[in-house]
């Protein structure tokens, strides 16, 4: 059974692009545009892994990141924050809210793989 991830992001061509590339390499791919329908997908399909984007409609990365990461039936889901802001400040808020990894945009699709691999193997 191959493991799910879920891709949160408001920007449809890095979701498409992700989406893509991440089932190339065998991966069940979720997605949503927007942090409410994320928080709601998170919970509804529990994905072996997140990766997420911070600035989006309704309800931000850093939100959602602190809201299942405090729950216990989803503290364990690694999260991978990916964003174009990568100032101390913005990493640092990343990491208070439990995020396993912050990558900041643009990014190597290589990079984030092999990240992705880290967390919850091919």
């Amino acid at each position: 059974m191959s493991k799910k991830i879920l891709i949160v992001d408001d920007e449809r061509d890095i979701v498409e692009t992700l989406a893509f590339m991440l089932k190339q390499k065998g991966y069940d791919v979720v997605f949503a545009y927007d942090g409410e329908e994320g928080l709601k997908l998170a919970k509804e399909e529990k994905p072996d892994l997140i990766i997420l984007d911070v600035m989006m409609p309704k309800i931000n990365g850093y939100k959602i990141c602190r809201l299942l990461k405090f729950d216990s039936k989803y503290k364990d889901i690694p999260i991978i924050m990916v964003t174009a802001r990568g100032q101390a400040q913005d990493i640092a808020i990343g990491e208070e809210t439990g995020a396993d990894k912050y990558i900041t945009k643009p990014f190597e699709f290589n990079e984030l793989f092999e990240t992705v691999k880290s967390y919850i193997g091919e």
